[in-house]
């Protein structure tokens, strides 16, 4: 896929070397006249913005965009617009890696011992009996329960 810049610059080379009508170019291009005619006005903030956010990359080096950003308008108080930044954020190349999560390695849990004699291995569980709403009592059972496996 052609992006509009090349195909203006197709459609001035026609209009150029073919004597073609720029209308007439327009349309075998798919570009609009105002396209064709369009200026790109250069300014020399762009060459500022690069400037700070090359600093900025240099001093600050976990800083992405939206660091930088936020530092040039709030700390410094330039007015620019964030997609004009970013414009030239991304053409500078300065895009950090997004590194993915590390997953937490765990160990297989050991198998669970089977007791061999009674009052070995014993369980503990609290169990909620009643709620009340308007007055606090709060009624907990506690079970003890022996657990021995005969086979």
């Amino acid at each position: 896929m052609v992006n509009p810049s090349h195909r203006r610059e197709m459609a001035q080379r026609a209009n150029n070397e073919f004597s073609v009508a720029i209308r007439i170019s327009c349309v075998a291009f798919g570009i609009s006249e105002t396209c064709y005619r369009y200026q790109a006005k250069l300014s020399t903030e762009n060459d500022e913005i690069a400037d700070w956010l090359l600093r900025l990359s240099v001093a600050h080096k976990r800083w992405g965009f939206g660091l930088c950003f936020l530092y040039l308008r709030n700390i410094k108080g330039y007015r620019w617009n964030h997609k004009r930044v970013y414009r030239i954020y991304r053409e500078l190349e300065l895009n950090l890696r997004i590194k993915p999560k590390r997953r937490i390695k765990r160990n297989k849990p050991e198998a669970l011992s089977v007791p061999e004699a009674m009052n070995q291995v014993w369980s503990m569980d609290f169990m909620s009996d009643r709620w009340s709403y308007l007055e606090v009592t709060i009624n907990l059972k506690f079970n003890l329960i022996r657990c021995y496996l005969t086979l």
